[in-house]
């Protein structure tokens, strides 16, 4: 067997150090708030109720000591659901924020909120029933989770006020190559299509604006500068590890790499 060089042996070992370096993500990029220790109070963030918008989905449901207005518009639970999904059959809101309410007609709701909705709603029927009280939620909401989470898609949530993290939650949270500094909310607002920019490691973002999602929303958790494993493709740190096996082979064939 031929001796091995030891500048072989520096060469492997140089290797070995660039894949262990390579595949390693610093602790703190891998945390949550980094900063609580900075908290001196309690963040504070009173949640704006969320307006109708156009293509919402909206439960409706009359509520009444009369009879006769309970048989015209409290609709049996049988009818009150889809048996193909499932789901809340509802009212959607046209382009024009108008939903068609049966025996009123359209009435419209857009950027309202659910109370204020309601009440219009109830003052519409006023002229047919009286002594009605309205229930009106959103239903179908949805939110889309993309990136380097453990599972992407589409997600449907019944929560009046989801947060960024239980919604990241629903993809079962975050590789450990998702970029907590680079999470990207994508909004529509209005006929507006916005992107902002969320830090997850910094405790105050309870305060912000876009800490709770909306239906609709899109998350896009960007990836570390670190090589991600959660990709099919051939990456560096494979090839890294490849040219390393080789080396190891060769050297225990007692190959001398000049």
């Amino acid at each position: 067997m031929k001796k091995v060089t030891s500048n072989g042996g520096r060469i492997s070992l140089a290797i070995l150090l660039m894949v262990f370096i390579s595949s390693c993500v610093p602790t703190k990029q891998l945390s949550y708030f980094n900063d609580i220790d900075q908290l001196e109070k309690p963040v504070v963030n009173p949640k704006t109720q969320k307006v109708i918008l156009p293509f919402d989905r909206l439960y409706i449901r009359i509520l009444s000591i009369d009879p006769q207005t309970r048989l015209i518009f409290d609709f049996p639970d049988e009818v009150r659901y889809s048996s193909s999904s499932n789901s809340m059959v509802g009212y959607l809101v046209d382009e024009s924020g108008n939903i068609d309410f049966p025996f009123v007609g359209k009435i419209n709701v857009g950027s309202l909120t659910l109370k204020d909705a309601g009440d219009k709603i109830q003052k519409a029927l006023g002229e047919y029933v009286a002594n009605t009280t309205i229930i009106v939620k959103f239903i179908d909401n949805q939110v889309s989770i993309l990136g380097e989470v453990q599972q992407q898609g589409v997600y449907s949530f019944s929560q009046d006020k989801l947060n960024i993290y239980e919604a990241l939650a629903l993809g079962g949270g975050l590789t450990r190559y998702g970029n907590r500094r680079n999470v990207i909310l994508i909004r529509q607002e209005g006929d507006k299509i916005m992107h902002h920019k969320l830090n997850l490691s910094d405790s105050k973002i309870a305060s912000k604006d876009y800490y709770y999602v909306n239906p609709n929303d899109v998350i896009v958790v960007e990836p570390l500068k670190s090589i991600s494993t959660s990709y099919s493709n051939i990456t560096y740190t494979t090839i890294l590890s490849s040219i390393t096996t080789l080396i190891a082979v060769m050297l225990f064939a007692g190959l001398s790499i000049q």
